[in-house]
């Protein structure tokens, strides 16, 4: 069983400007926030925009009213191929790490139910949608002896590298209902049922000035692991306003996570080494997004999405005081994310050719560390970007109907650089680096440049009854 440590419960305030481990800040985005999670081959070749078309099932992660546009029964399993590669700079230098994943990503489909004739509602529908991601990412910085730390006995650390190394995978399980009434409303509501795994390294590679050997140096409280559930719930409607223009809305609420985390603990005394545990929650933004499409004929359609966050996120169930400093940072730090979403479809006979464009905002104002440069001078600066950035994707695809069956294809080149902190370490907080035989604090940070670059290729089979 795990033990439960009451040696973080005093944590400074600093911990989480400074010294906390900045992957907690980048994990709350990129994992239990706005992962990269996409759908069938059609969703992701129009970049998720499709809230005020629906009819495929991947418009519950948008509109759930989206549902009810179906007509006719559908199934569907989507491959994807996703290569994930980091270029990490510092100090004009590079590192750069490639990972490559290949996966069931997506399973979903609608089941299309007739109302009576004489009834204004023509069909209600369900939906279900199951989508998984891998979230492993490597990022590996650059070493610069320049920057240094005295120990106790004389003896100096150089700084020889650094490397974040997440493993694991988010999924999110999706059931909606929806509704067609008189063929020019359409509403719906979903429930969303989300999963997270993820263990997490942040390690630094120090060399002895005095000896020239180079250890390995773990962040107090890492690595970590967390097993997460989430719930959240969706409602939607579309209108038509005439034959040509469709307008959407949809409300998301926050998504309540509940984490069970492990890590590992230095104690000053090897009697307090050992693996802890601790439960703590985490709630969302809610979301809301609007939507407008463009159909002028059965062979063209345009659709733009515009999301935006309506809250901040929050943490709970963790420690009076770790949980209050941490919320303060991201009350004073975190701005409200917005995403707009472009795509569009063209119909050859039974060909079909989509395109769409997403940008996400980053969601941290400019913030203001204590930085080590490269020359090992430390200096304050305000830094753009940092832990996230914006994310852009761009989808082509295409597809062919065979009346009862469908294949669609898809590729998406999503981008996004952002500003990565690491080595600080506060003892007054506990949060220093630690190695078998030495343990070092920092109270400034090392900030590389992190350019991630993601390709995905998605092939969809599909039925439709």
């Amino acid at each position: 069983m795990l033990k439960k440590s009451i040696l973080i419960l005093s944590v400074a305030a600093t911990y989480y400007v400074q010294a906390q481990d900045a992957s907690v800040l980048r994990n709350s985005i990129e994992v239990y926030q706005n992962p990269v999670l996409g759908g069938s081959a059609k969703y992701n070749a129009m970049a998720g925009s499709m809230g005020a078309l629906g009819g495929d099932v991947s418009v519950i992660a948008s509109n759930p009213a989206g549902v009810g546009v179906a007509i006719a029964g559908d199934v569907s399993g989507t491959l994807v191929i996703s290569g994930s590669e980091n270029i990490t700079m510092l100090n004009n230098q590079s590192y750069d790490y490639k990972i490559n994943d290949t996966d069931l990503g997506h399973v979903g489909g609608i089941a299309v139910f007739g109302t009576r004739s004489n009834s204004p509602w023509k069909f209600v529908n369900l939906g279900f949608s199951v989508v998984r991601s891998s979230i492993e990412d490597y990022s590996e910085s650059p070493g610069n002896n320049s920057i240094a730390f005295n120990l106790p006995d004389s003896d100096r650390l150089l700084y020889n590298g650094h490397a974040y190394n997440r493993l694991g995978d988010v999924t999110k399980m999706a059931l909606a209902v929806g509704g067609n009434y008189d063929n020019r409303f359409y509403l719906g509501a979903g429930i969303n049922l989300h999963g997270a795994t993820l263990s997490q390294y942040d390690s630094a590679a120090m060399k002895f000035e005095n000896s020239g050997d180079v250890e390995v140096f773990n962040k107090q409280y890492t690595p970590y692991h967390e097993d997460a559930s989430g719930f959240s719930a969706s409602v939607g409607v579309i209108g038509k306003l005439n034959n040509q223009i469709r307008l959407g809305a949809s409300l998301e609420t926050p998504t309540w996570w509940s984490i069970e985390r492990s890590y590992e603990f230095y104690g000053y005394d090897s009697a307090d080494d050992g693996l802890y545990g601790e439960d703590r929650g985490y709630k969302t933004p809610m979301k809301a997004t609007l939507s407008a499409a463009y159909v002028p004929t059965k062979n063209f359609a345009l659709n733009v999405d515009y999301a935006v966050g309506l809250s901040k996120p929050e943490f709970s169930k963790m420690d009076v005081a770790a949980q209050e400093e941490i919320n303060t940072f991201l009350d004073a730090n975190y701005q409200n994310f917005s995403e707009v979403k472009v795509g569009m479809e063209y119909r050859m006979n039974q060909v079909r050719l989509r395109g769409g464009y997403s940008m996400t905002t980053s969601p941290f104002e400019d913030i203001s560390l204590q930085v080590n440069q490269p020359s090992g001078s430390v200096t304050a600066q305000t830094l753009s970007n940092l832990y996230a950035g914006e994310r852009e994707n761009i989808g082509l695809g295409i597809g062919y109907d065979f009346r009862s069956f469908y294949l669609d294809a898809a590729y998406n080149m999503i981008n996004s650089t952002y500003k990565s902190p690491f080595l600080a370490g506060s003892s007054t907080a506990g949060t220093e680096y630690y190695s078998p035989s030495a343990y070092f604090d920092n109270d400034a940070s090392v900030v590389s440049d992190v350019e991630n670059k993601r390709s995905l290729v998605s092939l969809t089979f599909g039925w439709k009854f």
